[in-house]
């Protein structure tokens, strides 16, 4: 049966909005045939997991602390389904988010990867459309590399849904502080073909503890740092002319 896996990191402290993230993973309606795994992974000590019911789709590990990006790819190590994408804990699935990738992607079989369009939740409560996304459909291959350097990246990087196989390929997300899910991204789109869905594919979470909400998250030392790391690499798959297309169906 097909099998969609889904990696969400969490910290001790910071499981204060997960139970609701399983809620909208739950609430999911996928394709007829298919099913989500939900790959929880705790960073570093305690049991921030605990808050979640008994459920047979969730499996539970833990790593000593290293960050999202450390834990995202240990995490890959449980991984089963066929496509897999990232949630943050704080995050939720809005309706149907699930079944527009995986139809996106059956539907077009020399697609890797699709990405969505993302609604902001304010503390509010009210929801707000991203600023910057691109026009719906395949996309033209550099685009998201442009708007990295353009300092305005057209989509958020948790929205990405792919191929396990290519993000083995890739080697998951790179050991980087901040940024690690739009590095996965760019690298995506360096050796694959992607689509853009313009109905949403996550609702973010704004609040005060995020990490996008820390200073250090914007520190231009990194920053720079994450520019002579992915871009140098960019450059490097895109020499070697590899180009990496789904398996067809009952290859082996």
């Amino acid at each position: 049966m097909p099998l969609i896996s889904i990696i969400t990191p969490v910290y001790d402290g910071g499981q204060a909005y997960l139970r609701e993230t399983y809620d909208s993973l739950k609430a999911q309606n996928l394709p007829k045939g298919w099913e989500w795994e939900w790959i929880v992974q705790e960073d570093g000590p305690g049991s921030p997991g605990s808050v979640l019911p008994a459920d047979d789709k969730i499996s539970i590990g833990a790593n000593r602390r290293g960050g999202a990006a450390m834990a995202r790819s240990i995490a890959m190590s449980r991984v089963r389904g066929d496509l897999v994408r990232a949630v943050d804990a704080d995050d939720l699935l809005p309706p149907g988010a699930l079944s527009r990738a995986i139809t996106t992607l059956t539907a077009h079989p020399d697609v890797a990867w699709c990405v969505s369009a993302c609604l902001d939740l304010l503390p509010s409560g009210s929801l707000r459309a991203g600023p910057h996304d691109p026009q719906p459909g395949r996309l033209a291959h550099g685009v998201m590399r442009a708007g990295y350097e353009a300092g305005r990246f057209p989509v958020v990087g948790t929205t990405l849904v792919a191929y396990t196989a290519l993000v083995h390929a890739l080697g998951g997300w790179p050991a980087v502080p901040a940024s690690e899910d739009v590095a996965l991204l760019l690298f995506c789109e360096a050796v694959s073909e992607g689509w853009m869905i313009d109905e949403p594919g996550a609702i973010y979470r704004k609040h005060a503890a995020q990490a996008t909400a820390q200073s250090a998250h914007w520190d231009p030392v990194e920053r720079a740092a994450l520019d002579d790391l992915v871009l140098p690499r960019l450059d490097a798959m895109s020499a070697l002319g590899w180009h990496w297309k789904p398996p067809t169906e009952g290859a082996a």
